[in-house]
């Protein structure tokens, strides 16, 4: 059973996830001679504030 973690930044709607963990459950499904119900998708939403790209944090200035 296929375990994909995927984090990303919060504030993403709810069907953007939903598309995305559907797209992901397809792609290991066909990749890995699986069958969609034993693929398990989680994500972790990541608050701006905490998230950093070359040091920089991807939280708006204000």
């Amino acid at each position: 059973m296929p375990i994909v973690n995927v984090s990303i930044l919060k504030g993403r709607t709810p069907q953007a996830k939903a598309a995305f963990a559907k797209a992901v459950t397809d792609a290991a499904a066909a990749h890995l001679d699986v069958t969609p119900p034993q693929v398990r998708v989680l994500i972790t939403e990541i608050e701006p504030a905490h998230w950093f790209v070359a040091g920089e944090s991807k939280a708006p200035i204000g």
